[in-house]
């Protein structure tokens, strides 16, 4: 036993190894901590607290209220943390292989984030803005509102209405925001998870967690003045003039800034650090420790199974990976499919 190999990796395998997965990883996450972002933006959005918030919409919408736009969040991390994560992963493993093996100092560690952020969010920015209207939707006034049922069908009715170009409204801020929370987000990890290993000398278990809550930290400071702009951006509607209000994102920044003071930026800040935090916990610890083979390697069988069921106008679909009749990765999606080509009466 202790002498068999595992069969090397060959091909383009090892590659894009990284981007499979950081996608399967963060949708693994999304379903965990969706609930809290729907909480994040309703606050960024001045609903009130998060126990107000909390309050209002179990009241009025129900529980089902928390996962709304859970088919755009998967879709984002299906795009922009499958880029991110594996920019990240593939650009550190050659800064390393450059440094001659060596650990990274933390300043090539927040260039390699910045870049893998700036990746992502290109990719990403279409799910991106589908998902923060579909969570900011029932805030708005009824005549307003989009009822965008599931993600396809916001990217759909947005290029109809808006044009192709619209997919990426907010990217300027998105892009920002991507680098900014990468940068604090994964340089911070690492280097805390150095940190509590070397000088502290800390467990497994214990020294993700303190990892993860540094790193959820200082991604949030780094990140919510951005993702507090690019919500705004994102989620206006025009008025009866068909006048927008704001013109872009540095307008919004000022205009924030003036009502409000820089504070004004960090609304919702607690309840940013309790969603980041878990979430990279769960996204770094999936991708780092998720052991997904190589398609067709010699010695044994990988089958991939898609289940699909219907209920009503919901559907589940659940993907699984197995390796020698044990499973490896399991992908959980659900949307909803009404009209594709009008809003919900």
């Amino acid at each position: 036993m202790g002498d068999e190999k595992k069969p090397k990796a060959s091909g383009v395998w090892p590659t894009i190894k990284p981007f499979v997965n950081g996608g399967t990883a963060g949708m693994l996450a999304t379903c965990v901590i969706q609930p809290i972002d729907m909480i994040k933006v309703r606050i960024q959005l001045g609903q009130g607290s998060a126990g107000e918030v909390t309050k209002t919409m179990l009241k009025n919408e129900g529980m089902g209220a928390f996962y709304k736009g859970l088919s755009a969040g998967l879709l984002r991390q299906a795009t922009y943390t499958t880029a991110r994560l594996g920019s990240f992963r593939i650009l550190t493993a050659k800064a390393i292989e450059a440094n001659d093996g060596k650990p990274l100092p933390l300043y090539q560690k927040a260039l390699c984030g910045l870049t893998a952020g700036a990746i992502g969010a290109c990719v990403g920015s279409p799910a991106d803005l589908a998902l923060i209207r579909m969570q900011a939707d029932a805030t708005l006034p009824a005549a307003q509102r989009r009822h965008y049922t599931n993600a396809f069908h916001a990217l759909y009715r947005i290029v109809a209405d808006e044009g192709v170009l619209a997919l990426w409204k907010g990217a300027g801020p998105t892009v920002v925001r991507a680098m900014a929370l990468n940068m604090g987000m994964l340089a911070s990890y690492d280097q805390s998870v150095e940190f509590f290993k070397d000088n502290l000398g800390f467990g497994e278990a214990t020294t993700i967690i303190g990892a993860s809550t540094v790193s959820g930290f200082f991604a949030a400071a780094c990140s919510l003045p951005f993702d507090y702009v690019k919500t705004q951006i994102q989620k206006m509607q025009p008025d009866a003039l068909g006048k927008y209000p704001y013109t872009g994102s540095m307008d919004c920044a000022m205009k924030t800034l003036k009502a409000g003071g820089p504070f004004k930026f960090y609304t919702g800040f607690p309840v940013y650090c309790v969603r980041i935090a878990p979430h990279v916990m769960m996204c770094v610890h999936f991708a780092d420790d998720m052991d997904i083979p190589q398609p067709n390697p010699e010695g044994g069988e990988v089958l991939w199974i898609m289940i699909c069921c219907r209920s009503g106008d919901l559907y589940i679909g659940v993907q699984l990976c197995c390796h020698n009749n044990s499973i490896v990765a399991c992908v959980v999606v659900v949307a909803r499919f009404g009209n594709l080509t009008h809003p919900q009466k």
